[in-house]
């Protein structure tokens, strides 16, 4: 891959200086949209643009914590790793809310975002990968680094293995993607595992949105969408998923030792 990053956050912070009437609408779509070629300008499309004062407290708080260096320095820390996968990609981060409008339900675009295949590679144009930053979470380093991380290596993923098609290639997705990431969370004990791992044995070979979505974030997540419950807890499928990816890769750890030579 081709990466260069582009500090957005800035960008996206004066359009909240504004007062919240149909000027800043329309800035919004200008930061958004090129309209004389009708093409993305920026990756700002789920953005809430008429969000009140939490949105602007959240990127004063990531600004100050320097997400911008620490979202460039993960896109540095793939970018060995994946010279190999093709495609040439801007980098960027985005806010969105996910507490005060109805802009946008967080866990229909997280399931967009997981699901999406990846752009037609053109060499002589950029596409984007953004790192989603959810007003409900706490700004940390850390937050900022993982999205990065996870948005950069899900692109390499889908290239080399497709777009995942059923619930079991996307949980195996977003297991690899969260592990390569060096993600720990989420997390569940051994018992809500196993239960999780029974519930969703059966629906694997399923490919809507609502059983993936069910899946992945759990029962509350769906009733945001009035789905039925299933009896999962939060992040059910990915906290399985993410635990099943770093079973494999200490299996694998273990065989590489105990199939090498010594003196």
């Amino acid at each position: 891959m081709q990466l260069t990053y582009v500090p957005l956050l800035a960008e996206q912070r004066d359009l909240y200086r504004r007062p919240r009437d149909m000027k800043r609408f329309k800035a919004y779509l200008y930061l958004t949209i090129d309209f004389e070629s009708l093409s993305a300008r920026r990756p700002t499309l789920a953005m809430n643009p008429m969000a009140r004062d939490h949105v602007a407290h959240f990127l004063d708080a990531l600004i100050a914590l320097g997400a911008e260096q620490v979202g460039e320095a993960a896109m540095r820390e793939a970018d060995l790793a994946l010279k190999a996968s093709p495609g040439a990609y801007q980098v960027a981060l985005v806010v969105c809310d996910d507490i005060g409008g109805g802009w946008t339900n967080r866990f229909a675009c997280e399931y967009a975002e997981r699901l999406a295949g990846p752009p037609p590679t053109r060499p002589t144009s950029y596409d984007w990968i953004v790192g989603t930053l959810w007003v409900s979470e706490t700004p940390t380093p850390n937050l900022v680094r993982e999205q990065v991380l996870t948005a950069l290596y899900r692109q390499a993923y889908v290239r080399e293995h497709g777009q995942a098609e059923t619930l079991g290639d996307l949980l195996r997705q977003e297991g690899r993607v969260m592990a390569r990431s060096g993600c720990t969370k989420p997390m569940l004990d051994p018992d809500d595992l196993e239960y999780t791992r029974a519930v969703l044995e059966p629906l694997l070979v399923e490919s809507d949105m609502r059983t993936a979505i069910q899946a992945l974030f759990g029962d509350e997540a769906g009733a945001t969408l009035g789905f039925p419950p299933l009896g999962l807890t939060n992040h059910a499928g990915l906290a399985l998923a993410l635990h099943d990816a770093r079973a494999d890769d200490g299996r694998r750890a273990i065989e590489a030792v105990s199939h090498s030579s010594f003196p």
